[in-house]
């Protein structure tokens, strides 16, 4: 029997065994545990629906070949070999399709995320390319059917903005926007430059994926919460209500501040989000730095801190340095154009997870 059967086989039995766990009694009252079975079973299903084809395809092979070694009549000779072949060239592809299956998955892909874009070196600039680029990423929503809602934002001195935290929702929203996370480098002639010299400015971007209580169990004894009347535009009540929430996390110094909404309720929920989402990550790269000795991705989340994409205008080209790609298309872009890189990253992700595998 092949280690990728036997693969299978194990994964097959676990399947049957959460199938059957998802609907105890005992299990069912117990949500937190329930969520995580039920989530397991659905991943499990799509490999063990293609292992039964699997199973299948090695039986008919086997049968066939049986076949050819009992049977005299030349027709059905010719008959078995040729379903040998075919069989046989249907073989790799599903083995290939496996192998991409059983790559371990983050459980964190499906989850809804938090984008939070700040401007970085280059002043006013900075400020601009955050505006520019949430735009970029709202456009990208939309194509994609994603619903997304602006959370917190700090206007810039003159125009853009210093700040600006999105919550989206949708499927797969995390597993596919987790890429973006980094330094964003941007190379333009400014508006406000009068010479039409090219100046080179940066934002960062952070992406989180959305804590739920089952994930994260925030104490709310451990926040402070103080009230302060919003800034900047957004009707007569800015000036008159205290409607803006500030959390402070005590133990870890954790600040989170949220004024978009005009309900100090509203605000306080978005707040909240906002920092379970930020102890939630800051608890997976605790973990992930304990594993340090595993290999990490190119494609990796771990640095914020490190370039990842540079947008050069004058040449009108996008290069992304993980993958070393260039898209000649900056317009498009900007305006929303981004999934052939995010598959591009998905697919050099995978193919390292694929390599790195002490399997097949």
């Amino acid at each position: 029997m092949s280690d990728l059967l036997s693969k299978l086989e194990a994964i097959h039995f676990r399947f049957v065994e959460v199938g059957k766990m998802i609907v105890d009694p005992d299990i069912i009252s117990d949500m937190t545990r329930y969520v995580k079975l039920n989530k397991e079973y659905k991943d499990l299903e799509e490999i063990d629906t293609i292992y039964k084809s699997f199973k299948n395809l090695l039986g008919n092979i086997q049968s066939s070949r049986e076949l050819l070694e009992i049977e005299t009549d030349p027709e059905m000779r010719e008959m078995a070999k040729m379903e040998i072949e075919d069989l046989e060239n249907k073989r790799p592809v599903m083995e290939e399709d496996i192998k991409m299956l059983l790559i371990p998955k983050d459980p964190e892909d499906d989850k809804n995320a938090i984008i939070e874009l700040r401007a970085g070196t280059g002043g006013d600039e900075s400020c601009i390319f955050v505006e520019d680029c949430f735009r970029m990423y709202t456009m990208f929503f939309k194509e994609m059917g994603w619903q997304y809602e602006v959370m917190n934002s700090s206007e810039g001195s003159m125009k853009g903005y210093k700040e600006i935290v999105i919550e989206i929702t949708g499927a797969g929203v995390y597993g596919t926007l987790k890429f973006e996370s980094g330094v964003h480098r941007v190379q333009r002639v400014p508006e406000t430059e009068s010479q039409g010299r090219v100046h080179t400015s940066a934002i960062t971007v952070a992406v989180l994926p959305e804590a739920e209580e089952v994930d994260f169990n925030l104490d709310m004894n451990d926040v402070r919460k103080d009230t302060f009347r919003a800034s900047g535009a957004g009707g007569q009540h800015i000036n008159k209500t205290e409607s803006a929430i500030r959390l402070t996390h005590i133990p870890t110094g954790t600040v989170v501040e949220c004024q978009d909404g005009r309900s100090q309720h509203k605000n306080l929920e978005k707040a909240i989000s906002v920092l379970r989402s930020r102890l939630y990550q800051k608890e997976l790269d605790r973990v992930h730095n304990e594993r340090a000795a595993q290999r990490k991705t190119l494609v990796s989340t771990g640095d914020r801190s490190e370039k990842i994409r540079t947008y050069n205008y004058p040449q009108g080209r996008i290069t992304d340095h993980r993958i070393n790609k260039t898209i000649y298309n900056l317009s498009a872009f900007m305006n929303g154009d981004i999934k052939d890189m995010i598959d591009s990253l998905k697919l050099a992700e995978n193919a390292e997870k694929l390599q790195g595998q002490d399997a097949f």
